[in-house]
């Protein structure tokens, strides 16, 4: 009933765990049969090691939370020697997210990745550039299609790019990033966000601003995710503040061909299975029989 297809693969349901809010399953494991999941989407790697943001890391917000963890992982290399069998080990779809400070970055660590038998790369275009200041390469058309394009000529795992909200413009960088090449496209990460300590007078997060994810940030999720779904020829999984079935279906409703789990797993670690069993017992009550006849509906 549920099974979906993805760029030729099929996973059994289309409910991913979103990158960086779910490790690489270990601490899920004791609470949950990951077997029952549609995929799960790694901790964001790089090719080298990162330690992370100084200082907080997580804030709670009205309907959400922020979060300023700097990408702290142990290296693509490390998750090669030391997770990916056991991720591999479950009955699930592991897609590869994958970082990096510069283009070198990008393709030293897909070409570690090539040689594994992973199939889908989920690039992470969200990070800062260093030669531009910092700016994230999903900010401006250009550097998108630059870092896409040099990826696909050195990976022939399915290519699916993580599109930010905060770019100028994100259909336009939807439609560079399918014209370098990329499968698939999946989308929002989180919103660059503010909050402040007014008793210390100072940003609570060292970098000032943080990454904003949760239920408030849904509605503005579920609009570009049907504008992107629009403007592309290639599937789109939507993700942004999906915490029930029906969020999970509002998704499929606006053209997502799957979606994907965050910030919602911190407060109910079940939650994915509990949105798995309310997708089929709605179409089951609504006699849809394939997520097809909803898809795109809007």
């Amino acid at each position: 009933m549920l099974k979906t297809n993805l760029c030729g693969i099929e996973f059994k349901n289309p409910v991913i765990a979103a990158s960086g809010t779910f490790g690489f399953g270990r601490e899920f494991a004791p609470y949950m049969d990951l077997n029952l999941l549609g995929g799960i989407s790694t901790k964001g790697l790089t090719l080298h090691a990162k330690q992370g943001n100084i200082g907080q890391r997580i804030h709670e917000t009205p309907a959400g939370i922020m979060n300023s963890i700097g990408l702290q992982n142990p290296s693509v290399e490390s998750f090669i020697r030391d997770e990916l069998a056991y991720m591999q080990g479950f009955d699930t779809q592991i897609l590869v997210n994958l970082g990096g400070n510069n283009l070198q970055e990008y393709l030293e660590g897909a070409r570690l990745l090539e040689e594994t038998d992973i199939r889908i790369i989920e690039l992470n275009i969200s990070c800062p550039n260093v030669k531009e200041g910092g700016m994230a390469f999903g900010i401006r058309c250009e550097s998108a299609y630059e870092v896409v394009k040099a990826v696909r000529e050195v990976s022939s795992k399915v290519l699916m790019v993580k599109l930010s909200p905060n770019a100028d413009g994100i259909i336009s960088v939807a439609t560079e990033c399918e014209r370098a090449g990329a499968d698939a496209l999946s989308l929002v990460n989180t919103f660059n966000a503010l909050a402040i300590d007014i008793y210390r007078r100072k940003p609570i997060f060292e970098n000032v601003t943080a990454g904003l994810s949760g239920p408030c940030i849904k509605p503005i999720a579920l609009r570009m995710t049907r504008e992107v779904a629009q403007a592309v020829s290639i599937p789109v999984v939507g993700m942004g503040g999906i915490m029930n079935f029906e969020d999970a279906i509002e998704f499929i409703m606006a053209g997502a061909t799957a979606i994907q789990v965050g910030t919602a797993n911190f407060i109910e670690p079940r939650v994915m299975l509990e949105i798995i069993e309310g997708m089929e017992e709605f179409m089951r009550r609504e006699n849809i029989s394939d997520l097809s006849e909803i898809r795109g509906i809007i």
